[in-house]
């Protein structure tokens, strides 16, 4: 059963028993009948949170009801805090790349000669021309295909034409801006599929991000999937040059010597041609596969409509030769291709353990982050910090909770008696729905655990001033407690309806903490409405029926 199913059942239990309780409400059911299903529902709440206290379960009652349960958050267990910064210089640089491969094939298109076109440590590109006759069709390429792109002559030593070009600060911006809000939620889909709950994933600034994750067991290995490039790149291996003698003296022009990982059997040296046939940005999706006993796990690849065609002409003229796969110049395999691979499936070995072939598939299916990253701060929360954390909210919640029962009990008499019930009710039904919800529970959420026993507090507080005064203008006990609810619920409907839009509205535009504090505050709204308004009411509907509503405690 997925986590999904497991949610079913205790939501539409509580739902079904509040529906049932608000139909009879509403319908005019006795106070007897509401008083039986609010039984029920403090019944239902105590078994729904039982996993919750990690208690063992049969297996009977996990299929029926699941296991889902309040989780804590990383300020209550402990987990990772990461500020990563992007590189966003090398996102422009990277675009300049692309562009220098656009402006080979246009003057290719317009048989133009160039000498050199490369990225300098300026970030700038530069081209050579062959011959001086070429300035003008080249300048006026450039203004006509490239206008988000700014021309400036410059020196060369061999004295021929050569050209700086830039992006315009416009276009600079824009790509900055882009590469941003794309390492962001490149970062987000990778931390999903780790599988941590509650996380934040936010932008810090013009160029960092700033990544909390709860009870992560290993950071080493989520600091490793997050701040991977994943540029994914297919070579083909240089088999007509001996690479020991690339590796002594350096490699031919045209090839590079790149390197297997270190987890392999050490740094083994591969001799590959320069030129990129496929890159990562074909992939559609990438799954872990089992393999063989002695190979281990692989990875299966799947390529889109281009990658598949690419992929295709790729193996048809080259049966016989060497692949290179490789993910942010580190070699992962290097397959023989033996014939023809048409479909667009792609497989990847490298005798991967299970977390490195699913660490690998995430970053494929993820896609590559536009720039690099560097982790500029660190923190672990550990253990000890997170029992101080829950001691603390903990003690928080009960030293309030209890001042508050304990004056409404003493002020209101018989009647804060029972609205303590209701807030009991309140709270149960509140940690009853995010555990049935499987919600992340946080020191903000504790704070608004505590800031609902407030409102919940001021609901009967104005209920039993409203019935205060009626019995004071001589109203018979049964009359002064329709009254008192009918006349309290314009200020308490008001006051909840704001509350709740401020917990939206935060919902909306907070992160992490800040939402679990807004979810936490829209069902304590929701519940203790209910409970401390509806519920109380049925213990003086079901006296009014007996006819033993003579006097009110209040």
């Amino acid at each position: 059963m997925d986590s999904q199913s497991q949610n079913i059942g205790p939501v539409i239990i509580l739902l079904g028993l509040v529906i049932a309780f608000l139909y009879v409400h509403f319908t005019g059911g006795s106070g007897l009948t509401r008083i039986y299903l609010a039984g029920a529902l403090v019944v239902a709440a105590l078994l729904i949170l039982l996993p919750s206290f990690n208690v063992d379960l049969p297996d009977w009652w996990k299929a029926a009801l699941g296991t889902t349960k309040i989780e804590l958050g990383l300020d209550l267990q402990g987990g990772t805090h990461l500020l990563m910064g992007v590189k966003l210089d090398e996102a422009v640089k990277t675009q300049l790349r692309r562009r220098a491969d656009d402006i080979k094939r246009e003057l290719k298109a317009n048989k133009l000669d160039i000498d050199s076109i490369n990225v300098d440590d300026a970030g700038n590109l530069i081209v050579k021309l062959k011959a001086s006759d070429q300035r003008t069709p080249f300048l006026d390429l450039v203004q006509k295909s490239f206008t988000d792109m700014t021309v400036a002559s410059v020196s060369d030593a061999t004295g021929g034409p050569a050209y700086s070009l830039g992006f315009k600060p416009s276009e600079a911006t824009l790509i900055r801006s882009n590469a941003m809000d794309q390492a962001l939620e490149t970062i987000r889909n990778r931390i999903d599929q780790l599988g941590v709950r509650e996380t934040t994933v936010a932008k810090e600034g013009d160029n960092e991000i700033l990544i909390q994750l709860p009870g992560i067991q290993d950071p080493e290995r989520a600091k490793e999937l997050i701040g991977k490039t994943a540029v994914l790149e297919f070579k083909l291996i240089d088999d007509s040059h001996n690479v020991e003698d690339a590796a002594k003296d350096g490699p031919p022009p045209g090839d590079e010597l790149l390197y297997g990982s270190a987890d392999r059997g050490g740094k083994t040296p591969y001799l590959v041609e320069s030129p990129v046939l496929m890159q990562g940005d074909v992939v559609t999706d990438a799954r872990v596969r089992p393999g063989g006993r002695l190979e281990g796990p692989y990875v299966a690849v799947e390529l889109d409509a281009r990658g598949a065609q690419i992929f295709d002409t790729m193996t048809a003229d080259n049966v016989g030769r060497k692949l290179a796969i490789i993910l942010d110049k580190t070699v992962y395999s290097d397959p023989v291709i033996k014939e023809r691979i048409p479909g667009g499936h792609v497989q990847i070995n490298g005798r991967f353990s299970i977390n490195e072939a699913h660490d690998l598939a995430i970053v494929l299916k993820s896609g590559a982050l536009p720039a690099p990253v560097e982790i500029e701060e660190e923190r672990t929360v550990g253990p000890s910090l997170g029992r101080d954390s829950i001691r603390a909210g903990v003690m928080s919640f009960v030293i309030g909770a209890g001042a508050v029962l304990i004056f409404m009990a003493v002020y209101y008499d018989g009647a804060g008696l029972l609205a303590d019930f209701g807030l009991a009710l309140n709270i149960l039904l509140l940690i009853c729905v995010m555990a049935a919800m499987g919600a992340t529970l946080t020191l903000p959420g504790i704070a608004g655990i505590v800031l609902t026993l407030g409102m919940s507090v001021d609901a009967n507080v104005l209920v039993n001033e409203r019935m205060r005064e009626e019995l004071r203008a001589g109203k018979s006990p049964r009359e002064a407690v329709k009254l008192g609810y009918q006349r309290a619920w314009s200020a308490i409907r008001d006051s909840n309806i704001s509350t709740f839009a401020a917990g939206l509205i935060l919902f909306q535009f907070g992160t992490g903490p800040v939402k679990g504090f807004a979810v936490t505050l829209c069902v304590g709204v929701l519940t203790g409405l209910f409970s401390c308004i509806v519920v109380t009411r049925a213990w003086y509907d079901y006296r009014i029926s007996i006819r033993k509503l003579n006097v009110i405690s209040v």
